[in-house]
């Protein structure tokens, strides 16, 4: 256990720090600010936890913090969330990495694929609640706890522990993004997940809220959504979709959030190209699935990276071109992989909406 020599009466005592808070403000008393870093394309979980970390420092240390964006926000209710609640988010790329700031990263861990942050300076605390493992030997502070349904929950804990106010804005900040990572069927939510929330709610701008669930679609949402119930295939208990145009990666997720919703359906996942990469996005309503784990084991063998929790996983595979062939072939690969990784022996998809129908709706 941490501990710190502390002067008293004349004499050196020991103090042992038992709180994961207190072990982590008393590492941080000897920078001079702190930059925090998370996985690219910010999710609610990722900024919500920067922002009340960030208040956490300030408060508590008294050291000014940068909260940085990685790649682009591309999700419509990630944006209003953003602009809703006036969150300042600094782009990683320019930021000048120096000894005296301490790099924390949230809701990721280093070396797993998901981040631009590739060792541009010393990180000194990883907090993360994913099953996705990364490179952690030698960092200072660790709290990775997989049993959590959110990386804002415990921050919220670290709140509590130290007894800091949290504003509105805050608790705002880490109540969606609890509840964004806690949607779905099963939930995924540990003790922790369900005090954080009952605590911040009665703190949050529930109008805010509301504004950024009901947050304005773009017009490429419509055209992903289109291309994937096209292209959907069903095999057994398992929708694959696959999107050879995505605009963007995050419509992946927002695709098959809408797919494992069919009747008869227990695993989805939508495939999408976009940058000489195949983004993967699963979901699941199986209890204790382990979704991240397979997902992983399947794609790594391909070159690729993912990671995630019970129920909802992410990824990508990179690809040796964009030409229709290479696709293909990638794509019939991991199909076949996932299909043995589910224990699916079904070896023909069929179509989740008839190519006679297609062509009907098309005249």
């Amino acid at each position: 256990m941490p501990r710190e020599t502390v002067a008293a009466g004349g004499r050196a005592q020991t103090r042992a720090y038992h709180r994961r808070s207190d072990r982590l403000l008393a590492g941080l008393a000897d920078y001079e600010s702190a930059v925090l870093v998370s996985h690219v394309h910010p999710d609610p979980d990722s900024i919500g936890s920067m922002v009340g970390l960030a208040h956490l420092i300030e408060v508590c240390v008294g050291i000014p913090t940068r909260i940085t964006q990685d790649g682009p926000i591309c999700r419509a209710e990630n944006r209003v969330m953003v602009e809703t609640l006036d969150i300042d988010l600094t782009p990683i790329e320019q930021i000048a990495w120096c000894d005296e700031e301490a790099v924390l990263m949230l809701d990721s861990q280093p070396k797993t694929g998901r981040h631009s942050f590739n060792g541009e300076a010393t990180i000194f605390a990883v907090i993360d609640h994913h099953q996705t493992p990364g490179e952690i030997a030698g960092i200072p502070f660790l709290d990775i706890r997989r049993g959590v349904g959110a990386t804002c929950s415990l921050i919220t804990e670290y709140l509590v522990e130290q007894e800091v106010p949290i504003p509105e804005h805050v608790a705002t900040s880490l109540y969606y993004g609890i509840e964004t990572e806690l949607n779905g069927y099963p939930r995924e939510a540990s003790p922790l997940d369900e005090s954080a929330l009952q605590l911040l709610y009665p703190l949050i701008d529930r109008d805010s809220i509301a504004k950024i669930k009901n947050a304005p679609l773009p017009e490429a949402f419509y055209e992903t959504l289109l291309q994937a119930l096209q292209s959907s295939f069903i095999y057994d208990n398992l929708l694959i979709s696959w999107v050879n145009d995505l605009p963007n990666p995050e419509l992946c997720s927002q695709c098959v959030d809408f797919l494992i919703r069919h009747e008869s359906i227990q695993w989805a996942i939508c495939a999408g190209v976009n940058d000489s990469k195949l983004f993967l996005s699963m979901r699941t309503n199986v209890a204790r699935a382990h979704s991240g784990e397979i997902l992983r084991q399947v794609v790594q063998k391909m070159g690729g990276r993912a990671g995630g929790h019970d129920r909802r996983a992410g990824g990508f595979i990179p690809l040796p071109s964009v030409s229709p062939s290479a696709i293909e072939q990638v794509q019939s690969e991991f199909r076949k992989r996932l299909l043995k990784a589910l224990h699916i022996e079904e070896p023909r998809g069929r179509r989740l909406v008839p190519r006679g129908e297609m062509l009907r709706n098309l005249g």
